[in-house]
């Protein structure tokens, strides 16, 4: 299997958890999986402390190291830059405060865009 680092940017959250759902089932069929959460999705972290369904997935994500981390710079310009310092989430800004897709792909993962 390959390397696979999804970038989601969408912060609507039925399309957010299919970024979760994709890079859980990627792991289980064992592909290298990473999850990027980018753009508006930066938004949504103050629903990862949650006890429903979205809350399992993305701790489901944590555990299983999945979660490269999230876009700094958007995490700031959606106001969701201390909520996701406030839970520990590992911040990306290496493209002028924004994560960057050359690291992944250095390091020969494919990138793929949940828009």
């Amino acid at each position: 299997m390959p390397k696979v680092a999804i970038f989601a940017f969408n912060g609507e959250m039925t399309c957010f958890v299919h970024a979760l759902l994709n890079v859980l089932d990627l792991k289980a069929r064992g592909a290298e999986a990473r999850l990027v959460v980018e753009g508006t999705a930066t938004k949504l972290a103050g629903e990862f402390a949650g006890q429903g369904a979205f809350g399992q997935l993305f701790r489901q994500v944590l555990e299983q190291g999945l979660l490269a981390g999230f876009c700094q710079a958007c995490a700031e310009k959606m106001g969701s830059l201390e909520e996701a310092r406030r839970l520990g989430l590992p911040l990306l800004n290496d493209m002028k405060g924004h994560a960057g897709m050359a690291p992944f792909l250095a390091q020969g993962y494919q990138v793929i865009t949940f828009g």
